[in-house]
């Protein structure tokens, strides 16, 4: 027999409910108004910003898309894509040799990776720089992945490593009494397991490198390499900014990340759940 919530258990799940309600109203609210701001004129927006547009004109989409958008989106798309490729492959590959290898100082290797989670990225802003310059890498595409990739290794490695750590140590016998080697074996056994854990380390980078804004505006100035973030800024004008132009690029920027954070949340939740969760 199911017994029925008491007095106390209905109001803590009005009050729960009522809780959920705001916080959704608070985190949809200021997209909606987005949104609904690139549909309206200037002279509309600056006399009531909180009303609804007299037209649904896609016209300022149209403006943004034409001013630069579309360029800045290649470029996101491209330096988003490779850096994930790259970082993902790069953690999975060290993952699998901090757990599946008996490599020296193996501990040691273990720590100093983990301890790139301690490096907070401004402090290193000045010597990039730097250094960068020096190698011609400045203001370039390679800036962008290599920073990407690099500063972002340690964190996926860290996952992965936690779900690898609790595969089974029989299926590399196996693998090994098959003929199969180290690279057979991390390619068509281990990571096909991993599944799970590399589904939430892709969306993660991928939420990321498309939202970055600090690197990208650092480490380029052209056109050409600028992403999204920087790129909107490029929008406003010091004589006079068509703000519904630069809500619909705001809003051109966030709908893919939208769409693949809806989409992707559970496999984010089941990734972390069962890797570090163990």
């Amino acid at each position: 027999m199911v017994s029925r919530p008491g007095f106390l258990g209905v109001i803590a799940r009005v009050f729960l409910w009522a809780f959920l309600l705001c916080l959704a109203v608070v985190v949809l609210y200021p997209l909606l108004w987005m949104v609904l701001n690139g549909f309206k004129t200037n002279t509309e927006l600056f006399g009531d910003p909180f009303a609804m547009p007299s037209s649904w004109s896609f016209e300022s989409y149209r403006k943004a898309w034409n001013r630069g958008v579309s360029g800045y989106l290649t470029t996101s798309v491209l330096v988003t894509l490779t850096s994930t490729l790259a970082t993902v492959f790069v953690s999975a590959w060290a993952a699998y040799g901090l757990t599946r290898v008996n490599i020296p100082l193996n501990r040691v290797v273990t720590m100093g990776i983990l301890g790139g989670l301690m490096l907070a990225p401004t402090v290193a802003l000045v010597p990039l720089v730097k250094m960068f310059q020096a190698m011609g890498l400045y203001n370039s595409f390679w800036a962008l992945l290599i920073l990407y990739t690099a500063f972002r290794v340690p964190f996926t490695t860290f996952l992965i490593r936690a779900y690898m750590i609790d595969l089974p140590r029989e299926v590399d016998e196996a693998a090994e009494m098959d003929g199969c080697g180290r690279w057979t074996a991390f390619w068509r056994i281990i990571l096909p397991m991993c599944k799970p854990i590399i589904t939430s380390t892709v969306l993660l980078h991928i939420l990321f490198a498309w939202n970055e804004y600090l690197f990208a505006m650092v480490f380029t100035s052209g056109e050409g390499v600028q992403t999204l973030p920087v790129g909107l800024t490029s929008l406003m004008s010091r004589h006079g900014t068509d703000f519904p132009v630069v809500f619909a690029g705001m809003v051109i920027a966030a709908l893919p990340v939208v769409l693949l954070f809806f989409l992707g949340q559970r496999y984010i939740v089941r990734g972390l759940a069962d890797g570090v969760g163990k």
